[in-house]
């Protein structure tokens, strides 16, 4: 249907694509521009549209962050599972994970966490989503011999590295960031990557960035 018509004509639109214009609204603007009438606009809707598949502004935003668990702490959890031959190799999984947009949303991230600045509801979310990434690190570092305390240090310095090239909105060329990996991986993992190991994901990286 011509979108230009759609207010007019009693289309409604989707859930899904509430949901897009949501996320859209939260990465551009913050919270504060996630607005019925607004994402309404957005869409060229009727605001009454909305309300065939959200109960009211509060239902949306729990989705949005039902959402943003599913485009980042489910990927990333799911990257420290991943098969790999050395923990070099698992360990290049999960910073692909970060690297890649279309599996870890980092856009999306950073409006999250800003969202948590001003919402306690939103911040006891990604308190619970730090703890379950964590967690997975942790226990992916543990598999590959490091003890307790050693798994939960590296998880730790792994992450927290990660999440603040986000937070700062760091801004690296694509030659850069792959130039540093081998080194991140060694101090991470505490193993240098195999060039076998580095020429695959060099591959796979750049790949995504052609």
């Amino acid at each position: 249907m011509d979108q230009a018509n759609a207010a007019d004509t009693g289309w409604r639109g989707s859930r899904e694509g509430w949901l897009e214009a949501g996320y859209r609204a939260l990465i551009e603007g913050g919270i504060d521009a996630v607005k019925i009438l607004p994402l309404a606009k957005r869409l060229n809707l009727s605001r009454t549209s909305f309300y065939w598949f959200f109960a009211d502004r509060e239902a949306l935003l729990a989705a949005l962050i039902d959402g943003w668990e599913d485009r980042t702490t489910r990927p990333l959890v799911d990257a420290t599972t991943q098969y790999a031959e050395s923990v070099s190799e698992a360990m290049l999984n999960v910073l692909t994970c970060f690297l890649s947009a279309n599996v870890f949303d980092s856009r999306l991230e950073f409006a999250v966490r800003s969202w948590a600045l001003q919402d306690e509801r939103a911040a006891a979310r990604v308190k619970a989503a730090d703890e379950a990434r964590l967690g997975a690190l942790s226990r992916m570092m543990a598999r590959w011999g490091h003890d307790e305390a050693e798994a939960d240090v590296r998880a730790r310095t792994v992450y927290l590295v990660q999440i603040g090239y986000i937070s700062m909105q760091a801004r690296e060329d694509i030659e850069t960031r792959l130039e540093r990996i081998p080194m991140y991986v060694k101090i991470y993992a505490g193993r240098e990557p195999e060039p076998r190991e580095i020429a695959r994901f060099n591959a796979g990286i750049r790949r995504l960035y052609a």
